[in-house]
């Protein structure tokens, strides 16, 4: 009996890894037995076991998802304990890769990876003295990473599909989000020929939206080349280096890193190429080796843009890996890898199969960044180089906020009447509280004494810049809330039409700003901006904007009518003759263009109105006609 035992629960663990029938298993295991043993009587009160019961019904889902849960073992982990992102980048690939082949009916190949962020890294869990688990440190040896993969949109020949990936506490049954990623696959026939796919129908709400970003993203993965080449084109040729105290420049030349792959039959994947996921894990380990050259520390990989195949590699192929930093900014770094193929010793010829451009960070001890040394790149290409990935932290902020509604599908304004002034008004307050309450705002720039933060949430791209000004609270506060005046320091602003004066806090104004550079006419705004002293000690004084909607203004062919959602000024005294100033602005699509560019040292406009906004300040601060007036 025991051996029959046994058996049972061998074929039972088969059955959950590959399809077999419900009728082969009954007859294995209780054909088997009743062959050389009576069937067992069954105790009182127990039921016979109904056919397939060990499997409980599950709700329905997408035909296309899978779902794959990994064991972390020691041989998964790096030196710090740590899950290796290489083996995690190869569990998403076959995930991915599976979902991609549910879908097309037929074998798949990697063609791209991208828009990878890594909110968490794996590691040992921190345990307390007196024995607690704290899950904050993530999970180690033992605890569980669960991923799961659909297709998001099927095209021609080509799919999208989505990866979500979350970690386990076994001990203590909490989940936490470690990254998202997309991924785009192509299938293939006989002799490699492309196969024709069949439409994907979206079900879920969620599914929907997807369904519809897909498409954007697909958009910008197809012109990313001649959006990187016109952003260069338009950008001064000579990048300004951000001010940094005490940190001289590494030569880029010193980062640099070179290994060769033998590609055995353990790197090939179920059609005999090498595993994409194998490629991307060595790419990331030399990529590693390269930022850590740089900062003398251990970097963490916080996001991956674009691993793009160019083309396979096969068993016997040797792989030469090459990293180099790219470029390092406040508190990250951009590396670039790649990857080269040859058949033979001797060969001549290298067949660039794969390239990726990894973003890096340094934490401390409490865990936030650390700030980075400068690069200098060499000269031609490593200055090239040093150009581009300007260009592409712009461009990964571009396409991580990317939404699915376009801004004239849903509009943000909201129709102001004298029945939801209150409401408005204290939403518009609210609003910038809570941004300025966030807590993980990322200081992006500094440039003199004014220092640029950014917030990056699901769909917004949120902005703060700050500077300390010799002028107080109140005359500041006073100064700023008058939009009529804004165009004496805001290149931007044209003109400020007082419409309607609610009451003391609380103004609607009609502002025409300059025009966009994709536009050919002058954009225009209907601004409600709400106003509040300081409730108690150490409360700012608080102006917010946000855009609404007036009968008596509809949008003119003449303007292009544009919107913001939350945006403001907050005002903190530092002492009685010196105030902090700073200005918040959670960017909209028509205006992310213009933050990305900044936030990525292309443009200093930004820093340059701010600057202009103090000497404003400094030159009215003694105004007493002005200081009588509020708006």
């Amino acid at each position: 009996m025991l051996s029959f035992f046994w058996l049972r629960c061998l074929l039972k663990m088969v059955k959950g890894n590959i399809i077999v029938p419900e009728e082969i298993l009954s007859f294995c295991c209780n054909g088997l037995q009743s062959s050389t043993s009576p069937p067992r009587a069954r105790e009182p009160g127990e039921r016979e076991e109904a056919a397939g019961a060990m499997a409980s019904p599950s709700p329905a889902r997408n035909p296309t998802e899978v779902q794959m849960s990994q064991l972390v073992l020691p041989c998964h982990t790096n030196h710090r304990g740590e899950l290796s992102t290489g083996q995690l980048l190869k569990w998403i690939d076959t995930a991915a890769c599976l979902s991609a082949e549910r879908h097309a009916g037929c074998p798949c190949v990697t063609a791209s990876m991208d828009d990878i962020y890594f909110e968490h890294t794996i590691s040992q869990p921190f345990v307390s003295p007196a024995g607690q688990r704290d899950g904050r440190s993530g999970v180690g040896v033992g605890q569980v990473v669960n991923i799961k993969a659909k297709v998001n949109r099927a095209f021609n020949s080509s799919m999208e599909v989505g990866i979500q990936v979350s970690y386990e506490d076994l001990c203590s049954g909490k989940h936490w989000s470690i990254c998202k990623a997309y991924a785009t696959f192509v299938a293939q026939g006989p002799l490699g020929s492309k196969v024709r796919l069949k439409p994907l129908t979206p079900q879920t709400e969620e599914e929907k939206i997807e369904y519809s970003i897909a498409a954007e993203r697909r958009r910008m993965r197809l012109v990313h080349k001649d959006t990187l080449k016109d952003l260069l084109t338009r950008s001064p040729q000579e990048t300004e280096l951000e001010t940094r105290d005490g940190s001289g420049a590494v030569p880029a030349e010193k980062t640099r890193v070179e290994s060769v792959e033998l590609v055995l039959p353990p790197h090939a994947n179920h059609q005999g190429n090498t595993f994409g996921g194998q490629i991307m894990a060595w790419m990331e380990n030399v990529a590693t080796i390269a930022a850590s050259r740089l900062c003398h520390a251990h970097p963490t990989l916080r996001a991956i843009e674009m691993f793009h195949f160019r083309g396979p590699s096969q068993v016997g192929d040797r792989l030469v890996l090459k990293a180099i930093v790219n470029n390092a900014f406040k508190n990250s770094m951009e590396v670039g890898v790649s990857a080269e193929a040859y058949g033979q010793e001797m060969s001549v010829s290298r067949r660039h199969i794969n390239s990726a451009f990894m973003t890096f960070v340094v934490l401390d001890q409490e865990g936030h960044p650390r700030t980075l040394p400068m690069v200098a790149p060499e000269p031609g290409d490593g200055e090239r180089r040093y150009r581009e990935a300007s260009a592409r932290k712009k461009i990964r902020l571009d396409r991580k906020y990317v939404v699915s509604c376009k801004q004239t599908e849903v509009p943000l304004s909201v129709p102001w009447d004298q029945s939801n002034k209150v409401y408005l008004s204290y939403n518009n307050v609210s609003a910038l509280k809570l941004l300025v309450a966030k807590a993980n705002w990322a200081l992006a720039r500094e440039k003199e004494k004014v220092r640029m933060y950014t917030l990056e949430e699901d769909k917004f791209l949120s902005f703060r810049i700050e500077m300390s000004v010799c002028i107080t609270a109140s005359r500041a506060f006073s100064l700023l809330s008058n939009l009529r005046r804004r165009h004496e320091w805001d290149s931007h602003y044209v003109s400020a039409e007082l419409v309607q004066k609610v009451d003391d806090d609380d103004m609607i104004y009609h502002v025409v700003s300059q025009k966009l550079r994709n536009e050919n006419k002058p954009q225009d705004f209907v601004i409600l901006a709400s106003r509040r002293k300081p409730c108690s000690k150490g409360d700012p004084y608080v102006v917010a904007f946000r855009s609404v909607t007036l009968p008596t203004h509809p949008a003119r062919a003449e303007f292009t009518r544009g919107e913001t959602l939350c945006s403001g000024f907050c005002i903190w005294p530092e002492s009685e003759e010196m105030s902090k100033v700073a200005y918040y602005n959670q960017a909209m699509p028509g205006y992310l263009n213009y933050v990305t560019t900044n936030v990525a040292g292309l443009s200093s406009d930004i820093c340059s109105t701010f600057e202009a906004c103090e000497k404003f300040l400094l030159k009215n601060k003694e105004d007493l006609i002005s200081q009588l007036q509020d708006f």
